[in-house]
Formats: structure tokens, sequence, C-alpha cells
């Protein structure tokens, strides 16, 4: 899209003012994804041909470096310099969306798998005892799939949709709306087990300490 303008905004809209565009410099900025299959994760329903192409303009713009992964098939994409400083800027719009655009969410802004994504690279391995740990959350609000599960081995961390037949140490059971405004700060822990929104099961010095072995928002904090 050319707006015919010498104005920097309109210039700087051009190269990501499209769809998804900015939501991809998210997931490499603020999230660390690199490989596309992590980028398509962390976007949720774009296709895989729309973020090829928007790859593809990135990389053309100047803000990625696209690189092969060694030995294996695909690619890596990186941020250059010029990306990386609208790392401040994405900051400060998502900091604007806390204040002002949270009224404006529907049901259809709750996805499970989209949390469980966010949930999973928010996981503090070494803050959590031994060297495998279960955690188990059961959504009430979702007809189907409504059980996840985040194996936690060393310092990976993966997500499951079906029950991968291990000890459970720490149930968490709400719903998909709770648990994401638990997640970006809109509620608290606290609060919504008072409220007996969500509840936990599990060891005692985990409940009472989950923000130290599960991160919340980079925007939680914001009132």
């Amino acid at each position: 899209m050319e707006y015919g303008q010498f104005c920097p905004i309109a210039k700087a809209s051009e190269i990501i003012g499209e769809k998804w565009t900015i939501l991809i410099i998210r997931e490499i900025l603020i999230a660390g994804s690199n490989r596309f299959t992590d980028l398509q994760r962390g976007l949720g329903t774009i296709s895989p041909t729309l973020l090829t192409r928007r790859l593809t303009d990135l990389e053309k713009a100047g803000l990625l470096i696209k690189k092969k992964i060694q030995g294996r098939r695909g690619f890596e994409y990186f941020p250059t310099a010029s990306c990386e400083e609208l790392r401040p800027v994405l900051l400060s719009i998502g900091g604007w969306g806390m204040k002002w655009t949270r009224a404006n969410l529907t049901p259809r802004d709750y996805n499970a798998e989209l949390l469980m994504h966010y949930l999973q690279r928010s996981i503090v391995p070494e803050k959590l005892p031994g060297k495998e740990s279960v955690i188990q959350f059961s959504f009430s609000d979702m007809a189907d799939k409504s059980n996840w599960w985040l194996l936690v081995q060393g310092n990976n961390v993966d997500t499951c949709d079906r029950d991968p037949g291990k000890d459970v140490d720490i149930y968490i059971n709400t719903t998909v709306a709770i648990m994401s405004d638990v997640w970006t700060g809109r509620t608290t822990y606290r609060k919504a087990m008072a409220d007996d929104t969500l509840s936990i099961v599990g060891p005692s010095a985990l409940i009472n300490n989950v923000s130290t072995w599960m991160n919340n928002s980079v925007f939680s904090d914001i009132q």
C-alpha cells in the first residue's frame, strides 16, 4: 500500500501498516520467535501463504534477515537494527492498548490454543522443583479441548491437548477468559481465587507464588 506522501508516518505505515505485519514484528521482538512454525502458532489464524508474503516484505524492507537453519529444512528470521528500534514503539502501542482497548474485548478474542502458547513461553523452568513438572489446565468454558497440559522437562516446555499420561503436579481450573485476564494483568490470581473463578491445586509453595514460575505478560503491570 502506498500513500503517495512524504510524511514519515505515511512512509513507515507503508511498511508496518499492512494487516499482521506489526504482530509478526511483535512475535520476533517481544516473544523471541524466529522460526516459521513458532510465528504461525503465536499469530493464530494467519495463513501460511500470507505469513510467507509478509516475511518476504519485511526482509525486502530491511527489517528482517532470513537465514537457513543449519542441517535442517526451513529458515529462521532475525531482526535488523531498524527492526530493533521498533521495540519501544511496540511497547508503547501495547501500553496504550492496555489502557484504552480492554473494554473492546469480546468472547471471540479469547482463544485457548493461543493462550496456552503464551503460557508455555511464560514458564520459568528453574523456578520449578525437580527435573520434570506437569501442569494441567481445565477450562470450564470450552466444549472441546477443555484440558491442556504444560510439560516441563529441564529447560524445555511443551504444550499438550491430550493426556500425556504423567502425574500432574499442579491443577489450574478456570475459564480461558479469566486465565487470559490474569496473564494480561486485568485481574490477579488472588482476586480470581477469592471470587471462585479460578482454583489451583498443588503444593502451597507453588500455589502462593505462581508468578515466580509462570511470568505474566510484559504489559501486566499497566493499570
